[in-house]
């Protein structure tokens, strides 16, 4: 398939413009664990530019996801969501300077974390269990 086919990219302007807030920090979730992944494949195979791109748009979405959080509204929940990304973008700066793989662990694990607990969350008001 031909990813620049104008209806290809059609259907994925779309597929971001119509997704419900909830399902776009899911999608940033999905994005940064995608890119952590293929990092940790290039640094794995010794190819530092590409390693240092995919953990930029890492850095990128977690600079998204901060923009994202409203601190009044979210109070102490917000504030440690705000701690938890700058603490993975400095962890990503430290394993792209170094270029050591196992140092996208730790963010990969917390990333997950979050997924995981935002996804429940969209089940549960679904459900109406909130």
């Amino acid at each position: 398939m031909n990813l620049q086919q104008p209806g290809y990219q059609a259907y994925q302007k779309n597929k971001y413009e119509t997704a419900s807030p909830h399902r776009l920090i899911l999608m940033l979730y999905d994005g940064a664990l995608s890119n952590l992944n293929r990092a940790r494949i290039a640094l794995n195979g010794n190819q530092r530019q590409e390693a240092h791109r995919y953990i930029q748009k890492t850095q990128d979405i977690l600079f998204e996801l901060l923009a994202c959080l409203n601190e009044e509204q979210g109070g102490v929940i917000a504030q440690n969501l705000k701690e938890l990304y700058f603490y993975m973008i400095k962890q990503l700066v430290q394993a792209n300077i170094q270029k050591k793989a196992d140092l996208l662990d730790e963010s990969e694990s917390i990333l997950r974390q979050l997924r995981g607990a935002w996804e429940q969350i969209g089940k549960e008001i679904s459900h109406g269990a909130v």
